[in-house]
């Protein structure tokens, strides 16, 4: 078998023809092998399964490129800062807010100088306050009249405003809710405090507190809630001035829902007394939702009505279909 001559390259070849294999000046005879690398030998050097070097990209070029040096901290932080302090504005708007208790209206169940977290997310899906929850909400008409106004450093104003520390410049109060819409609530002599008839047992009264106070300035009443108020009461009976003690206002003691902005669920700090604020069970007691599912009924009479109404429609077209 004859030799086979190879031609020399030029030196003036372009990239495209570097590394190829050089043909034979003449055709291959029939019958002629070929190797099965044929195919590879222009990826002479790079391993099998590997793509070769980029066209237009040297050996050099590819060996130059470095890693993205990552940003400092510090060029990180303002930033970081930026985006925990939007989202602090954005608990404290619609979800979480922390609240500072005054005074002692409220013991035992919450001191002064407690912290509170307060649930604002549930309002703004249409949930309303139950009976026995301890709510925070704004002043209704002046209750807070005469009492003194805390006045914070400019720390303390910075972490008011983005929720991290209770608002000194709000006036908000935080009670017991006892009656809602559509019920009666009574006090008699000492007690007990009565929802639609029926006695509250309270465990969460101060100890040697009586549930009702005789007095001629609010302890003693019978009221009827209004739709879209509640009616609020201090577990300090005898050092609490609520809706008792406020029916000489606008709204007769009660206090509009649109301006409760939340129930407080969690008293977090300090520490040791840390723990949720869960409804008694005393609001549990069957008969306790007499009167406001008779008003419940008659908010849903219209709709059962225009049901009614156009069933008969309904059933016509279906029989004639």
């Amino acid at each position: 078998m004859g030799d086979v001559a190879v031609g020399a390259r030029s030196g003036h070849d372009g990239e495209e023809d570097r590394g190829r294999p050089v043909g034979p000046d003449g055709p291959v005879p029939d019958g002629a092998m070929t190797s099965g690398n044929d195919a590879a030998a222009g990826d002479e050097g790079t391993p099998e399964g590997e793509p070769g070097p980029r066209a237009g990209t040297s050996d050099a070029d590819a060996g130059t490129q470095r890693p993205r040096k990552p940003r400092s901290f510090w060029k990180e932080l303002p930033i970081l800062i930026g985006i925990a302090l939007v989202l602090a504005l954005l608990i404290k708007t619609f979800l979480v807010q922390a609240f500072s208790i005054p005074s002692d209206s409220m013991q035992n169940t919450l001191q002064e100088g407690d912290r509170v977290l307060v649930d604002k997310l549930t309002p703004w899906f249409g949930s309303e306050p139950e009976r026995g929850e301890v709510v925070v909400f704004h002043d209704p008409d002046n209750w807070l009249a005469g009492e003194p106004t805390p006045n914070p450093n400019p720390v303390q104003k910075v972490l008011s405003w983005i929720g991290l520390m209770p608002s000194a410049e709000e006036k908000d109060l935080i009670k017991r809710v006892i009656g809602v819409g559509g019920d009666t609530v009574e006090c008699k002599n000492s007690g007990p405090l009565k929802v639609n008839g029926k006695a509250l047992n309270e465990p969460y009264v101060y100890p040697g507190n009586t549930p009702c106070s005789v007095d001629d300035q609010g302890g003693q009443f019978k009221v009827k809630v209004p739709e879209g108020y509640i009616w609020v009461m201090g577990d300090h009976r005898q050092n609490s001035r609520d809706s008792r003690y406020n029916q000489s206002d606008k709204h007769h003691g009660m206090v509009p829902v649109k301006d409760v902005v939340g129930r407080a669920i969690v008293k977090a700090w300090p520490i040791n007394r840390w723990g949720t604020l869960p409804i008694p069970d005393t609001f549990d007691q069957p008969g306790l939702d007499r009167q406001s599912a008779a008003a419940a009924s008659l908010m849903v009479a219209p709709q059962g009505a225009a049901v009614a109404a156009v069933l008969p429609l309904v059933v016509w077209r279906r029989t004639r279909r």
